[in-house]
């Protein structure tokens, strides 16, 4: 999945953020009943995240303010110590997170493409570090795989099942490390049968692997599934019909002692996940990336036209 992949590479995408920082007030959040800090990763759809979940809270009477991390092994510290006390994060990738940190590096995967399961071993995992998932939404940032929409057309392609079924050779732009990795080079050769004939180490849904696609120096690419730009660009994401990929869906992770204090949060960001959908996300990001609006605007005008403000 997408948050797997990137927090295995250290993906640049976990930037700086535009606001806040790698440092925090030890106190943030923590001597005010009502104040709590909510922290992300710095990228357009951690932003949106971390402005959604700081209005429903905000709703409730909280006094919120938004850090950013370069990485997430930075907040989880903050997190585990209650320096912050919410987060925004990715199913399966933090699943793989902590029980890394539990089994070792070489540790054997445990997430799955079950998001009920997933949630059931994060929690058992988050438990043992102070830290308690809630209902993860419905909206999922997975790693994923396009084609244009000429070459879907062309071959009477819309699942990677057709595109294995196909028996033509293609060209892969991915993540430098696709060719080694089960949910990437590997598994599209293994489970659905793709002839792989030359791999481009061109980035996770980066600009130079949607324009390799554009060109037709490759024929697919890996993009994760809240991608905005691919419609733009005439590019569509062919679907993983045999459930290979993990579960990435959004899910808020709270400090578990000051969770115990503030039950009320529970329902707020509950109500939020069971409402944004994957479209919504995308569209969400959209209006940032592309129409240049401010992640707080977007935010609140989405949680307004939902009855959630």
């Amino acid at each position: 999945m997408r948050r797997s992949l990137l927090a295995l590479t250290l993906t640049p995408l976990l930037l700086v953020a535009a606001c806040g920082g790698d440092s925090f007030d030890k106190n943030s959040g923590g001597d005010d009943a009502k104040a709590v800090t909510v922290v992300g990763q710095g990228f357009t759809e951690a932003d949106l995240m971390t402005q959604l979940y700081k209005l429903v809270l905000e709703k409730e009477g909280y006094q919120v303010s938004v850090k950013n991390f370069k990485t997430r092994d930075i907040y989880l510290k903050a997190l585990e110590a209650g320096e912050v006390q919410v987060a925004a994060d990715y199913l399966s990738s933090l699943t793989e997170e902590l029980n890394r940190r539990a089994n070792g590096d070489d540790a054997k995967p445990v997430a799955e493409p079950d998001p009920t399961a997933t949630l059931a071993t994060l929690t058992d995992l988050a438990e043992k570090n102070g830290l308690t998932p809630l209902e993860p939404a419905k909206a999922e940032d997975a790693n994923a795989y396009a084609v244009t929409k000429r070459f879907a057309k062309k071959n009477n392609l819309s699942t990677l099942s057709d595109l294995g079924r196909l028996g033509k050779p293609v060209a892969l732009a991915a993540n430098s490390d696709c060719p080694e990795r089960a949910d990437c080079q590997l598994g599209l050769e293994k489970v659905y049968g793709i002839k792989i004939s030359k791999f481009e180490p061109l980035g996770f849904g980066s600009a130079e692997t949607k324009n390799a696609l554009i060109k037709n120096e490759v024929q697919l690419g890996q993009v994760g599934t809240t991608d905005a730009t691919l419609a733009n660009k005439a590019l569509v994401i062919l679907t993983d019909d045999k459930d290979w990929q993990n579960a990435e869906n959004l899910v808020p992770v709270v400090n578990t002692e000051w969770l115990k204090k503030h039950e009320d949060v529970t329902a707020a960001l509950d109500t939020l996940s069971q409402t944004l959908t994957t479209e919504d996300l995308t569209e969400l990001i959209g209006k940032v990336d592309l129409e240049r609006e401010l992640p707080a605007t977007v935010a609140k005008d989405y949680l307004t036209s939902k009855g959630l403000l």
